[in-house]
C-alpha cells in the first residue's frame, strides 16, 4: 500500500484484498516496479567491485513473468554477462537478474541490468 501511494498506483489487484480474490490471481499482487525496485537491495547483498563509484545505467530488457502474490518471498540470481572497458578506468557491466518466487516454478521478473563503475 505504501509503494501504491507513492507511486500514486492504486489498482485493485495490488490495493484491494476483496476485488482482487475475483480475479484469476486469488488475490492482491505486488506492483510489478516493486519487485523491479527491490533489485537494488538485492544487489547490495552481492560482492561489490573494488571501485570508487558505481551508477545504475538502465536495462537492455525487463519482463515480468509471473505475479508476486502479496506476502510473497522472492530472491534475486545474478549472472555477469559483459564486463567492458569503456575508457580507462571506466567500466560498463552487464548483468542477468532472474528473481524468483519463493514455491513457484516460474520467475517473477528477467532483466538485463546495465552498471557503469569508475575506478
Amino acid at each position: 500500500d505504501h509503494f501504491a501511494d507513492t507511486t500514486e498506483d492504486h489498482q485493485f489487484i495490488h490495493v484491494d484484498p476483496e476485488a482482487a480474490r475475483a480475479t484469476p490471481f486469488g488475490g492482491t499482487i505486488a506492483h510489478g516496479f516493486l519487485t523491479l525496485s527491490m533489485l537494488a537491495a538485492m544487489m547490495n547483498a552481492l560482492e561489490k567491485p573494488d571501485v570508487q563509484m558505481s551508477v545504475n545505467y538502465g536495462f537492455n530488457k525487463v519482463r515480468f513473468l509471473s505475479p508476486v502474490k502479496s506476502g510473497g518471498r522472492i530472491r534475486g540470481h545474478f549472472k555477469l554477462l559483459e564486463l567492458e572497458e569503456k575508457r580507462p578506468g571506466q567500466w560498463q557491466q552487464t548483468v542477468e537478474v532472474t528473481v524468483e518466487i519463493e514455491g513457484e516454478d516460474k520467475p517473477a521478473l528477467l532483466a538485463e541490468w546495465i552498471f557503469m563503475h569508475f575506478a
